[in-house]
């Protein structure tokens, strides 16, 4: 049995002589934007998420089934969808695993289609975000054999041992994930994988997780919500599951001897949650000397800590701000971050020698114009080296998603759908549009 976890080509069109394109899988918030690419012409340097969920589906199903199991990420050697298709027809897969979320589902929905067309014999299994909500109606119009919810190891093998329909959440326990196979890598892939921020990375880098999860139920977040938990009204308890220390470092000294790795990014949705965990984090990267970074949060580890790791090779960090007007992190993203303290891990992290990028976003619903300036003075109030600035995207399984059914939540007093909100599924797309709003007003 051969079996294919896709993350398949998503290509719109050419705008000032550069394709837009797409990131899917692996990608919070998947969006388009420009690249250097062109279709089967690739080039280095845009930024391109590893598809976790995706590799670590693949490993999994592979060692738990007797099946001949292939990864091709499509977005990572930018083929076009006829060299896709030819590879589809060429390999004649009987199972075919696609994660989709709200920005690509009507791409991916017409692209099911075409799948089906060309192998009618082949059973789609969608997974994702998407299938939070739209579970049901996938599998009532398209043709879809099974909608796996939540991260997919487990759900990937119950599917290939016969079950189809709506594959509830089956998260795998912390010991599970300690005892599972690390994620999928090869030579056509794991150079593909870039993203230049926090500045200092050096290619090839490898992007990896030291944990899954995260307690904090920021309005827009995707994977907490959707993905590593079943929370769209943020109100469930969520789980954080930390990789053991053991696991990490065989993991990445793997990675630096098999593809000699000049730097690791934490990608984890909170890397510094618990003093413990970082520091183990820590001593692992100390003993295998290469630089590092991670995504943070400002104020979830002491002062103090940013210091052991920058000891141990952490040369830059991702902080999540939202906005830099209290009212708006407090009331509306529900984020629990105080922009006072915040900031002075920013000018701490700074006078350790650090870069620092923070990401923002704006659009949120209930948001005035006036708390997005506010955002704007705040950036330039912090020595950022860098910072991010997108549009508030609405993605099925989020708290915001589910604002636009309820209408008021509980935990988000501020957060309104009125005439001033912009409803967008793509965060690059809306954050464009509020720009040219703001230049007109």
């Amino acid at each position: 049995m051969k079996i294919l976890f896709s993350n398949p080509p998503w290509w719109e069109n050419k705008e000032s002589g550069y394709w837009r394109a797409g990131v899917r899988a692996g990608s919070r918030w998947p969006f388009t934007y420009l690249v250097r690419s062109a279709p089967d012409q690739y080039q280095f340097g845009d930024y391109l998420p590893y598809p976790f969920f995706m590799g670590y589906a693949a490993t999994y199903t592979s060692a738990k089934t007797q099946t001949d199991v292939r990864f091709r990420d499509s977005l990572a050697i930018r083929e076009s969808y006829q060299t896709y298709f030819d590879h589809l027809q060429e390999e004649k897969y009987q199972y075919i695993f696609i994660e989709i979320a709200t920005p690509s589902w009507e791409h991916d929905s017409q692209l099911i289609r075409e799948i089906n067309k060309l192998l009618p014999d082949c059973k789609i299994v969608v997974t994702g975000p998407i299938t939070t909500t739209k579970s049901e109606e996938i599998l009532n119009n398209y043709p879809v054999y099974a909608c796996i919810r939540g991260e997919y190891e487990k759900g990937s093998v119950r599917v290939i041992n016969g079950e189809s329909g709506i594959i509830d959440y089956d998260l795998l326990t912390t010991e599970e994930m300690n005892q599972s196979p690390f994620p999928y890598f090869d030579e056509l892939h794991a150079y593909r994988y870039w993203d230049a921020n926090p500045i200092g990375q050096r290619p090839p880098h490898a992007q990896i997780w030291s944990s899954r999860g995260c307690p904090f139920k920021c309005i827009f977040c995707v994977w907490p919500a959707a993905m590593t938990g079943n929370d769209p009204e943020g109100k469930n308890p969520r789980t954080v599951r930390q990789y053991s220390p053991e696991y990490m470092e065989a993991f990445i000294r793997e990675l630096i001897e098999r593809y000699q790795y000049k730097c690791i990014y934490f990608d984890d949705d909170t890397f510094n949650l618990g003093n413990r965990h970082v520091l183990q984090m820590c001593e692992v990267m100390s003993r295998i000397g290469i630089p590092w970074s991670a995504m943070c949060r400002a104020d979830t580890i002491p002062l103090d800590t940013w210091k052991v790791m920058k000891e141990s090779g952490c040369f830059g960090v991702k902080l999540g701000f939202e906005s830099g007007n209290q009212y708006v992190v407090d009331k509306i993203v529900n984020k629990h971050l105080d922009l006072e303290y915040a900031s002075q891990a920013v000018f701490e992290a700074k006078r350790l020698g650090m870069t620092v990028h923070g990401t923002f976003t704006y659009g949120l619903p209930g948001e005035t114009q006036e708390q997005m300036l506010d955002t704007k003075r705040f950036i330039a109030s912090l020595p950022f080296d860098t910072y991010q600035e997108s549009g508030t995207a609405e993605i099925e399984g989020t708290p915001l998603h589910t604002l636009r059914e309820k209408g008021q939540l509980d935990r988000y007093q501020g957060a309104t759908i009125d005439s001033n909100y912009q409803r967008q599924v793509d965060g690059h797309k809306k954050f464009q549009s509020l720009v040219e709003s703001l230049r007109t007003n």
